[in-house]
């Protein structure tokens, strides 16, 4: 979804970008022919920071695709205020925050556009695929054909597009989930209640909070720990000895990949790099029994 909506723009240039996001961002960008330049990320919701992205703009910045990180939203206000004086494009990955909104309005509304990812993992899923949202309806055409090969019609093809067509099975299992997607983030909820409540309060561990004014879905807990008793990695291995599997998401940082690596050096965004070595997203599914919880608890503060 992200690449049919970058390439929809026919953008041409660089795109700013944060490194602490999933493989499928930057490589978005440079399937596009596009070149990512990664901003650090603010140590708080771990968003873009917003004071280092207008040092990176050059003549050659062509827009931002800021990454709503675990479904924290970015500062849309300051992100939208700088893109607006050097007149650049705003594409949200909104991959983490299906049904989030902020101030009583979906994250969707926001920028150029913004996608988000129906991946089988996700809140709402329809095992694969995604969506892209925009308020320019001039691209509701351009990306129904970019989706389909590029084909506008019979006998006429104006993009070089793929096929990212979502299929009928797919379509439907989203309906399906569709009709149950609030209580799904409400079941989660309690789940992420019940983490807050364990680890609140514990020396070196520094757990997600909502942000203010935000519905939160609730998509992940991430826990990072700084100078806890033990380290991010040594609880890893910990958690899993006891067939409990946590998530270092996300490491390593894309600026860090053997594809990216020759050309970012992730020296270059400190706090992103930090965050990257010290985050864990402990299991987190609607499902998941709170006495599970409280056993995962155990083991991390004990």
């Amino acid at each position: 979804a992200l690449e049919c909506a970058l390439a929809a723009f026919d953008l041409q240039g660089e795109v700013i970008t944060t490194p602490f996001t999933f493989a499928s961002t930057p490589h978005a960008i440079v399937r596009n022919g596009l070149k990512p330049v990664f901003a650090d990320i603010n140590p708080v919701d771990y968003t873009l920071d917003v004071n280092k992205i207008e040092s990176l703009i050059t003549e050659k910045t062509c827009a931002i695709v800021p990454v709503h990180v675990y479904g924290n939203v970015c500062d849309l206000e300051a992100i939208e205020k700088l893109a607006r004086k050097h007149n650049l494009k705003v594409i949200y990955d909104a991959a983490h925050t299906f049904g989030v909104k902020i101030n009583g309005k979906g994250v969707g509304d926001f920028g150029d556009a913004s996608m988000f990812s129906f991946h089988a993992t996700k809140v709402f899923n329809t095992i694969e695929g995604g969506a892209v949202s925009f308020g320019d309806k001039r691209l509701r055409q351009i990306l129904n054909d970019i989706k389909n090969f590029g084909i506008h019609g019979p006998e006429a093809v104006r993009y070089v597009g793929g096929n990212a067509k979502m299929n009928e099975f797919q379509a439907a299992m989203g309906l399906c989930n569709l009709k149950t997607v609030d209580v799904e983030i409400a079941k989660r909820k309690l789940v992420v209640e019940r983490y807050q409540q364990n680890l609140s309060g514990i020396n070196g561990i520094k757990i997600w909070e909502a942000q203010p004014g935000v519905e939160a879905n609730y998509a992940y807990f991430p826990v990072v720990f700084e100078n806890f008793k033990h380290s991010r990695d040594e609880m890893f291995k910990t958690l899993k000895e006891n067939n409990i599997i946590a998530r270092k998401y996300f490491y390593p940082l894309a600026s860090d990949y053997d594809c990216y690596k020759n050309e970012h050096n992730s020296e270059d965004t400190p706090i992103a790099k930090y965050i990257a070595e010290k985050v864990l997203c402990l299991p987190l599914y609607s499902d998941l029994p709170l006495a599970e919880v409280d056993g995962i608890c155990d083991i991390i503060v004990n």
